[in-house]
């Protein structure tokens, strides 16, 4: 089967998966198929409610990246899971709906929003009492226990782990069958963004996917090469792309020494600032895994330089992410709320 990215006019992503077998193939050839009936299937790791981001993630393996830095390179870049056909996913994502507390509107059907709800603590519910940190916006008996952790549960269903948006078939069909089978679930794609053609966005958003949690690894396209195996050109246009389509759009960038630092954060804070500088950035502290496990993670004074400067690059809505990372102390934490107002 020829690559449907290379059909279109681009290249073939780093996209090689490790098979039982031993083996390494395309993920597409190994994650995903069709059956007989027209069916898509696709091998799913895990599918339940996910912390912090309060909402239903289906986690599926295969991805047309191989990044150094991936957390989940066990089963983005090796087939584990069983196979799941899109009914069975659908089902799963109606069931969750019966359980679901919080019921977002559509331009809050992102994981940016899920911290202004619940910072995942559980102290309402196991000692009875708010903790100091906690937002005041849901009730104890909005919040559940999930495998992890404390929180609600709102109304979105989130493709995560692998991406094989090169492959936009699948996500079609699972897409318009999730919105089939419920009555009020938004669907949000975490993508990488490299297999995401314009023809590909376009069918994706007519199938009813409604917003998108951009992935960008890197601005420069050398480091985007060494880090991800593949360039970057499309993926720095998706999101006028994005927001010119009406989808509802984050983007999310890690703080990587040596790799991607202050200076590539910046230029893509003035990349999506140009666009619409409401666009909801989160700044995330990279922490040592897959193929970098020899990188260090970034210190507490580089998380506030930088956060400063894409502040002043024009980003509006900002936050960031992984504190325990870099902020290790009290006298971290203290100086972190003291220059940036973030705890």
């Amino acid at each position: 089967m020829k690559c449907q990215l290379v059909t279109q006019g681009y290249s073939i992503g780093d996209c090689l998966t490790h098979t039982r077998g031993g083996k390494s193939e395309r993920a597409c050839e190994v994650t995903l198929r069709k059956d007989s009936t027209g069916t898509w299937h696709r091998v799913i790791s895990a599918a339940h409610l996910s912390r912090p981001e309060h909402y239903f993630s289906i986690y599926m393996s295969g991805c047309n990246l191989n990044c150094r830095k991936c957390h989940s390179h066990a089963f983005t870049k090796n087939v584990k899971g069983e196979w799941m056909s899109t009914n069975e996913i659908a089902d799963l994502c109606a069931e969750y709906e019966n359980n679901v507390t919080v019921f977002e509107p559509v331009e809050r059907s992102l994981d940016y929003y899920a911290s202004d709800l619940c910072m995942c603590c559980g102290s309402c519910v196991m000692l009875g009492r708010q903790s100091s940190r906690c937002p005041g916006r849901i009730n104890p008996n909005q919040v559940l226990l999930s495998p992890q952790g404390y929180g609600p549960a709102r109304n979105i269903v989130g493709y995560t782990g692998g991406d094989l948006a090169c492959c936009p078939d699948f996500y079609i069909q699972l897409t318009e069958k999730i919105k089939s089978r419920t009555g009020n679930m938004h669907v949000l794609f975490e993508t990488n963004g490299y297999g995401l053609t314009p023809g590909n966005l376009t069918r994706l958003r007519d199938s009813g996917v409604d917003s998108f949690w951009l992935d960008i690894k890197a601005f420069d396209p050398q480091a985007h090469k060494k880090l991800c195996g593949t360039d970057n050109e499309r993926i720095l246009q998706l999101p006028a792309e994005m927001i010119s389509l009406g989808f509802q759009m984050e983007v999310l960038s890690l703080f990587i020494p040596g790799w991607v630092e202050e200076n590539q954060l910046v230029s893509i804070a003035r990349l999506l600032a140009g666009i619409d500088p409401q666009i909801p950035f989160t700044l995330l502290a990279f922490f040592p895994e897959y193929l970098l496990k020899d990188a260090r993670p970034p210190t507490v004074t580089e998380m506030i330089s930088t956060y400063h400067s894409v502040r002043d690059a024009g980003i509006m809505n900002m936050r960031i992410g992984n504190v325990g990372v870099f902020a290790r102390t009290n006298r971290d934490l203290e100086l972190l709320e003291r220059e940036t107002g973030i705890i």
